[in-house]
């Protein structure tokens, strides 16, 4: 099977209770819980990762929970939808699942040549399942709560919010090899030849009051496939005239983060080490996993996090 790596590979969400949301994605969705963190530059708090079933690049949903966060409006500058992934053949399946857990959804409505429904997690983060063949390349989840052949596989993609388009989309067709696709009113169509994380839409529109907080995007993180291909594509992003910063190690991937000029915070995360090198395959996900240099402070981190059970 032919490699891709052009793509999203993470985006990092605000929320609010870390119980609620793990309930919601790993027992309503069926997503794996991959990686249970802190947030590494506020390890009082959780980082919770979702993904498939090998928590692959393209995959990774992952949640920085604030039970204090009031409720967040999307605005301009964001990221405003997050796209999932699912078969093709899954449509059926979902719209009675979503039935019997009494979530409201729009549709089925088409997004770009694919059948696609609308719902909000408990956060109001505003998502959509969008029913795509090439997702099928990603193989299930036995272990999940929704059988193997309906699993969420990865990302569609993600929808960001602009007053302006061509300097966003200059970023996406010259830093991540993305091509424009379909244009129709103020929507432009994004894709890499991916099988999950290669569709991003810009929309552009007037501005509107927002707020940050609870179901908010923090960024969007694309795939460097190792650490040469970071360095060359942060050389890429100052060309442009842009501010990435130095590249962090963050333990199961090495980041740079710049902002865009539409105010979209993006990040650049290779592919590698990945979420297997300090746990089993097996057993993602089923203890607190804190990178070497926290490690120290563990008592203190446990003590000050709540206990999630999924």
């Amino acid at each position: 099977m032919k490699t891709h790596h052009k793509g999203i590979h993470h985006i990092t969400v605000l929320a609010g209770d870390a119980q609620r949301n793990a309930e919601f994605y790993v027992e309503t969705l069926g997503m794996r819980l991959v990686k249970k963190s802190v947030n590494q530059d506020d390890p009082g708090t959780y980082h919770l990762f979702y993904g498939n079933a090998g928590g692959t690049p393209g995959s990774g949903l992952t949640f920085f929970p604030w039970p204090m966060a009031r409720q967040g409006k999307p605005g301009l500058g964001e990221a405003v939808k997050v796209a999932l992934a699912a078969p093709s053949n899954s449509l059926e399946f979902w719209a009675e699942h979503f039935g019997e857990k009494g979530i409201d959804f729009d549709g089925p409505y088409e997004r770009f040549g694919q059948q696609a429904i609308g719902f909000k997690d408990p956060d109001r983060l505003q998502l959509e399942l969008v029913f795509d063949k090439q997702s099928e390349e990603i193989p299930g989840w036995e272990k999940s709560t929704v059988p193997a052949e309906y699993n969420i596989r990865g990302f569609r993609g993600t929808t960001l919010r602009l007053n302006e388009h061509e300097p966003t989309a200059e970023i996406l067709k010259n830093v991540f090899e993305f091509d424009e696709t379909e244009h129709t009113g103020n929507r432009w169509h994004y894709t890499t030849d991916a099988p999950v994380g290669g569709s991003v839409i810009i929309e552009t529109e007037e501005p509107k009051p927002s707020a940050n907080g609870r179901g908010i995007v923090h960024h969007v993180a694309f795939r460097a496939a190792d650490d040469n291909e970071l360095t060359a594509l942060r050389k890429k992003v100052i060309d442009m005239g842009l501010h990435p910063s130095e590249v962090i190690d963050r333990h199961w991937f090495h980041s740079v983060y710049f902002r865009t000029p539409g105010g979209v915070l993006f990040e650049i995360a290779t592919d590698g080490p990945g979420y297997e090198v300090d746990e089993d395959p097996d057993k993602l996900g089923q203890k607190l996993i804190l990178p070497p240099w926290l490690e120290s402070k563990r008592e203190m981190i446990e003590k000050r996090l709540p206990e999630i059970r999924v």
